[in-house]
Parts: structure tokens; sequence; C-alpha cells
């Protein structure tokens, strides 16, 4: 098939979502439908990249194959997979393959595959390890999990979304190693964060102690990522504070289940809350320097 045989939809077109529709028209894959619950978000893009922006979750079904889903949380993932709502993707699914991108419980991914098959449709889920910049340019580091023969049907699809992509297992694997992921990324973020903060304290040149970080065991993608930005209060946001919170917590519950006790986990989430509190949930998540810099609060 020829990238243009591929119609595709995009169900959740925010910063990831948008940039991934884009990606892919410029591809040559047919982005026929857009969705989301900011109408005029959809619109928008709809124009620029000459897709339908659909009110209904159905007709985005309707019109597309193949639908990406980029949705906030586990409760906007059951309620667009929903059996009893009127409105649902599951409408007329028969012959469709959802992909679905959101980090969310493991467990939803999980439940949604069997309501999909009852329905006559494949899922897989694709989690991202990456942001906003990978999305738009395709070089997303993708990890996938359902049925193999899924995947299989879908990889130009995510071949064309990614830079890395990796078949990690059946239902719900994929979705835990990006939990794995964002809990030891959101500790590395905290942990960069009071480094640098307690180096303001002492009054050291904290470009010289990046530098120093960056040759030493101190290293990380985080410092790449995020150490100049908390050194100079740049949080545009990129991935937020709210969603490091939640995934963190996403983490936290695996653990619970797995009767695994995780302090560094579940101090890194209570830094993210306070950010939430304080009302910079908004913020990147770099902005947990905030609280950790001297009289920034």
């Amino acid at each position: 098939m020829a990238n243009s045989d591929y119609k595709i939809g995009i169900v959740g077109v925010g910063r990831m979502g948008g940039n991934i529709a884009r990606h892919l028209d410029d591809e040559g894959f047919s982005v026929v439908a857009v969705h989301d619950v900011v109408k005029d978000r959809a619109k928008e893009l709809g124009k620029e990249i000459g897709a339908v922006a659909v009110d209904k979750l159905a007709r985005a079904t309707e019109l597309a194959d193949f639908i990406i889903t980029v949705v906030t949380d586990d409760s906007a993932m059951r309620r667009i997979f929903s059996q009893e709502a009127p409105d649902s993707l599951l409408k007329g699914a028969t012959g469709k393959l959802f992909i679905n991108c959101a980090t969310i419980t493991p467990q939803v991914h999980v439940d949604v595959e069997p309501l999909a098959e009852k329905h006559g449709a494949q899922t897989l889920e694709a989690c991202m390890a990456s942001s906003i910049t990978q999305a738009r340019e395709g070089t997303l580091y993708l990890m996938c999990g359902g049925k193999k023969e899924t995947f299989d049907k879908a990889k130009p699809i995510l071949d064309a979304m990614s830079l890395s992509l990796r078949y990690i297992g059946e239902a719900g694997r994929a979705a835990q190693v990006k939990a794995l992921v964002n809990m030891v990324m959101n500790i590395n973020t905290a942990g960069l964060a009071e480094g640098l903060g307690l180096g303001a304290v002492l009054g050291l040149d904290l470009t010289l102690l990046r530098e120093v970080f960056a040759q030493t065991g101190a290293n990380s993608r985080v410092l790449e990522t995020d150490g100049e930005d908390m050194q100079n209060r740049d949080h545009e946001c990129y991935f937020s504070a709210a969603h490091a919170a939640k995934d963190s917590g996403i983490a936290l519950e695996l653990a619970k289940s797995a009767g695994l006790n995780l302090p560094l986990a579940e101090a890194t989430k209570k830094q993210y809350g306070k950010m939430i509190e304080i009302g910079k949930g908004e913020l990147d998540k770099s902005g947990i320097a905030e609280l950790t810099f001297r009289n920034r609060k």
C-alpha cells in the first residue's frame, strides 16, 4: 500500500496528537478526520492539513481505517471506547484498527482490546517516550503492545511516526514499560532540580556545575533536556508537571499491586503534586526546580 492509501483519523489533537497528524500529512498519509474535545483546536488543524474536523467519535471511525488516539487519562480512554455511550469509537468499528498512544494505566489497554474485538476491530498500544518536537519530526520512540499481527498491520504508520520502534508484547506490557520510563525520568528530574538548587544556594556557577554533572556520574538525559531550562527558569511546556504526577502515580499503583515500596517515586510524585497545588501544574516538568531554588516560589 502507498502512504496515501492509509486513511487515518486522529482523536485528541493537542500538543502530541496535532503534531503527529501534521507529520503523517507531510509523509503523504491520508489524514481524513480529526477530533478533539476542544472543537476549535480540531477545526484549525483540519483546515491546516485538509482533514474533516468531526464532532462525533463515531464519525472518525466511519471515515478512517486507522484511528490514532492521544487522550489525557484513563477516564478519557474508557469514554471514547464506551459500549454504553451514545457516541463511541466502537460504533461501526468492524475492520478498523485503533492505535492508542496515551500514557494510561496498563489495565485500561488490556480492557479495551477485547471490547474492540467484540466490535470487529483491533487495538494496539503505541506508547511514546518522546515529546512534541519528535512528534512533529516523526522521530518518536514508540513501545507497542498488543497482538503481533496487529502490530505488523500498523507498522507502516508506526515507522513513519518513529525513529525507534519496539514491539514489547501483549496488551498492557508496553504501558508498563512506559510507566517505568516516566517514573525514572521524573525521579531524575527532581534530583537534578535539587542538585542545581543546592548549587545556587552555595553560590556555585550553575553553568560550570552542569558541565561537571555532564562529565561525571551525575550525567543524565534529563540534564541535557532540562538543566539549562531549570537554571534560566524557561519552563515552556513539552511535558507538563501535571502529566508527570499522573505518570508517577501509574507506576506507584503498579508497585502497590506488586507489594513493592518505592520511596523515591513517592517523594517525586509529592513534589509534582505540590506543583499542581500551587497552580504550576501546566509548567514543563523542569518547573519542579521552582520548588527547590530559593526565592522562586
